[in-house]
């Protein structure tokens, strides 16, 4: 296997783990709280902080920050990118602090605003959402660091660290869920653990001590690879204003992207109580199968696409998209149509929702998965983009994704409810991921013509005095036989799946037994037909 496929697959892994622990949390939240006015408040709450980790260091920062930290890294060596990253973790962590206070001051306003989080919230729900915000800023500061300790471990090809950070965040929230937040004691194999009753508050706090592992457990990282910190700011760096450059283009992007929560959130609270939780459950469910496929191999994709450029090979460049494409489509699409058959027995079960909430809850789903494809494939052509060091045409893209959720959201939420916002969600996403795919294939076109200044950089601004340029590269999709192989794939899956759970009401079996059997069938009879696809990533 190429570095790049033992890369993807340990990535793969640690997601896996991950979305298990990030599900064991969500179980237990749920068991505990329902779909509820109390939980629905802390999933609004989190739509700023989350907004300005992304904006700031999280993907935002990171993707903009990894290709030209990977030149410096290749060009200059340890020593000037450890610099770079001084720099940029010092602008970040006061950028941060700065916003998040204004938003601690603003919170009532910008919680009660009838375009703000939760318009349509009791004024007993938006005084929680308030207090709940401004404790879950604390977390954010931490990752203004931690989310870029990430990045500057993945430009040095190190993905081990970074990789289990998120586990460790995770088991910070399910302590918080498990021992901060209960009122009555849970009972685990006899054993009593403490609960100290405090409520969505110790959810809060959860999220706090995550945060806090998740940088801890990254620092033997900064070590190894002989980490120097630099206290200065360096904004007349040429490097630092290489970041800065691609970065804003990038933070409007990833603003918009977040937006559409917070579009998400206003439109759900104007809904019957629970839609917010439904739409937040249905996300994390789909991120499940997006986060194993789309952003395991997304991830390993960057630097390699990012160092293949600075290197002139461009074949290589192509050929990698190329095979990630057909991995994407081949393997999201089939895996989409058994989920939204197989999930239905396992999500009362799982959640101990009734009846009238689990439906809510698979309809949501169903919504999202409808884009699973789209979403996956953004994570790449996105990062294609970025690799290229033009951030341009992902933010004309993410404009397009914005205005499609909210004409269309503010539809359908009206005829369908929450599965309409997640139905929108699926269009949207689809829309903007086409969009970049086929601007990816345009790129050495004519017609681009003087559009080309504006959205892409032929000549971008020279990293160092050895004027590194990277032009556009076109990339071709055949990818019509690969459609039509996933779409069969998918319908043979989904009526195995769906055989299984037809011929289990005819006995008694548990419905996890029989979910299981259901997914596992679907899976059985997909495999086969996008074998190819599947073993095009050893080959990554």
């Amino acid at each position: 296997m190429s570095r790049l496929t033992r890369v993807t697959i340990m990535l793969a892994v640690f997601f896996a783990v991950d979305k298990a622990l990030a599900l064991l949390r969500q179980v237990i939240i749920a068991r505990q709280f329902g779909l509820s006015a109390a939980l629905d408040a802390f999933n609004a709450a989190n739509n700023l902080p989350d907004l300005l980790f992304a904006l700031i260091s999280g993907g935002a920062l990171a993707v903009a920050f990894i290709p030209v930290l990977t030149a410096v890294l290749t060009e200059k060596g340890k020593t000037a990118a450890w610099l770079l990253f001084s720099r940029i973790a010092n602008l970040a962590f006061l950028v941060t602090a700065v916003l998040s206070i204004i938003i601690a001051l603003l919170a009532d306003n910008l919680v009660g605003w009838d375009l703000g989080i939760a318009p349509g919230f009791t004024s007993e729900q938006q005084v929680l959402v308030i207090h709940l915000m401004r404790l879950n800023l604390i977390a954010t500061l931490i990752f203004s660091i931690s989310g870029l300790v990430m990045a500057g471990l993945q430009a040095n090809q190190h993905f081990f660290l970074p990789a289990l950070a998120p586990l460790l965040y995770n088991l910070g929230q399910i302590f918080g869920a498990l021992i901060l937040s209960p009122i009555e004691p849970y009972q685990i194999a006899g054993f009593q653990l403490p609960a100290l009753g405090l409520g969505v508050d110790g959810l809060v706090y959860g999220v706090i001590l995550g945060s806090a592992l998740h940088l801890l457990i990254q620092v033997p990282g900064l070590i190894k690879y002989k980490f120097h910190w630099s206290f200065s700011l360096g904004l007349r760096d040429n490097s630092v204003k290489k970041v800065l450059s691609l970065l804003g283009p990038r933070v409007i992007t990833m603003l918009l992207i977040q937006l559409i929560f917070i579009v998400r959130d206003n439109l759900a609270s104007r809904l019957e109580s629970g839609a917010v939780t439904a739409l937040a459950y249905g996300w994390m469910i789909q991120q499940v199968p997006e986060t194993l496929i789309g952003t395991a191999i997304g991830t390993a994709l960057l630097p390699t696409l990012a160092e293949l450029l600075a290197k002139g090979q461009n074949d290589e460049y192509r050929k990698n998209i190329q095979t990630a494409v057909n991995i994407l489509i081949g393997l999201t699409i089939p895996v989409a149509f058994v989920l939204g058959i197989g999930l239905q027995p396992l999500l009362p079960v799982v959640f101990g929702f009734d009846d009238k909430s689990a439906m809510l809850l698979m309809n949501v789903t169903r919504g999202y998965l409808v884009g699973l494809t789209g979403h996956c494939l953004l994570e790449v052509a996105s990062r294609s983009f970025y690799a290229q060091q033009n951030a341009r045409l992902p933010l004309l893209a993410a404009l397009i994704n914005i205005l499609v959720y909210i004409s269309l959201g503010s539809l359908l939420f009206k005829s369908m409810g929450a599965t309409g916002i997640s139905l929108t969600d699926a269009i949207a996403f689809s829309t903007q991921a086409i969009f970049l795919l086929f601007m990816l294939s345009q790129q050495e076109s004519s017609w681009l013509g003087k559009y080309r200044k504006i959205f892409s950089r032929n000549k971008p601004t020279p990293l160092n005095e050895d004027n590194i340029s990277i032009s556009p590269v076109a990339i071709k999709f055949p990818v019509q036989i690969v459609l039509l192989k996933a779409l069969v794939a998918g319908l043979l899956g989904a009526l195995a799946s769906y055989g299984v759970l037809f011929l289990a009401q005819k006995t008694t079996l548990h419905p996890l037994i029989s979910g299981g059997f259901s997914l596992i069938a679907g899976v059985i009879f997909f495999i086969p037909v996008v074998w190819k696809e599947i073993k095009f990533v050893l080959h990554l």
